[in-house]
């Protein structure tokens, strides 16, 4: 019976998206970033430092500047592979020759945007050995006789890693602010605080990459609809989500201010639509290769005579 409800459910929402589709498809096409000059992703997502973008507005279906299609899409991603691997590799080498550069990606989005997906997907394609995960849940006793970047503080990553963070201190203005579980006027003086520390980490060597994931109200109900649908994925269902669902237009009010006031020029955000986790998975590995190649590190050279080395282990 449950599969029946499901194949229906999903035969629904693709017309639903085909909608959407012939919508967006003016705008996909203006925006699309293949062939000579096109523009780069970071440019097409950014959020103008100072502007308050209107998440209404942007579909969350869209693929601006993605390729033509999912299986192109996916094909896409799959190639990014081996630039991000060598990219990864030098930032790592770099660093053992006291290069201090490193990355963070920030993951914000609702439940079911696809911050796990991203971890799986996309971080997937590095090297794990270099790389510094952290998911970020509600704070514990400890975290909570704190300042509320204290636990951030300790998860950062070190010299020539790649950090990811599912959730962030970003949550001290999202969900602290939707659910009042601080003063009002405590929570903007938070955002200067975030501006003020996310610079502190640039001038130290760290290249931000803050992604919102922009998934849709339906969208994110039907995902939750296959959860239940689906016993092994009961796991990954929380009841507490439904309750989250009514306040869907504070949470999006609140988002739209976190985008407004801390997207800097040290550490810009980038909203990218979540709808169709393949646009997802190459959106957010093309963003990571391009900050890698603007930072474009190098193998340090060699402090030794490579021919004397040579010669010994020859004669040996």
């Amino acid at each position: 019976m449950a599969g029946k409800k499901n194949e229906k459910r999903k035969a629904a929402k693709s017309g639903k998206r085909r909608e959407k589709r012939e919508k967006a498809a003016g705008h996909v096409k203006r925006s699309r970033g293949d062939g000579p000059g096109a523009r780069p992703l970071r440019e097409l997502l950014r959020v103008t430092p100072g502007e308050r973008p209107d998440l209404g507005r942007l579909d969350p279906s869209s693929t601006p500047g993605g390729p033509a299609g999912k299986a192109a899409g996916v094909a896409a991603t799959a190639l990014l592979a081996q630039p991000l691997g060598s990219l990864q590799e030098r930032l790592y080498a770099a660093s053992t020759a006291g290069d201090r550069r490193r990355v963070l990606l920030v993951l914000q989005g609702m439940d079911t945007s696809g911050k796990g997906g991203t971890l799986k997907h996309v971080i997937g394609l590095l090297n794990p050995s270099g790389c510094r995960i952290k998911a970020f849940k509600a704070p514990t006793a400890e975290e909570l006789e704190h300042p509320f970047l204290w636990r951030i503080k300790q998860e950062l990553p070190r010299a020539g890693e790649i950090g990811i963070f599912d959730r962030s201190h970003y949550e001290d203005v999202l969900i602290a602010r939707v659910r009042e579980l601080v003063p009002r006027n405590r929570v903007r003086a938070r955002y200067a605080q975030i501006n003020r520390f996310e610079k502190a980490l640039a001038d130290d060597g760290v290249t931000l990459v803050k992604v919102f994931l922009h998934i849709g109200h339906e969208e994110q109900r039907d995902r939750l609809l296959e959860r239940l649908d689906n016993p092994d994925k009961h796991w990954k269902f929380n009841v507490g989500d439904i309750e989250e669902r009514t306040v869907w237009p504070a949470y999006q009010e609140a988002y739209e201010v976190a985008l407004e006031r801390c997207s800097t020029d040290e550490a810009p955000w980038y909203v990218v639509p979540a709808d169709r986790k393949w646009y997802r998975n190459w959106a957010i590995s093309t963003l990571l290769r391009e900050h890698l190649e603007d930072i474009d590190p190098q193998y340090p050279k060699g402090d030794f005579d490579v021919e004397e080395c040579r010669r010994r282990l020859l004669a040996g």
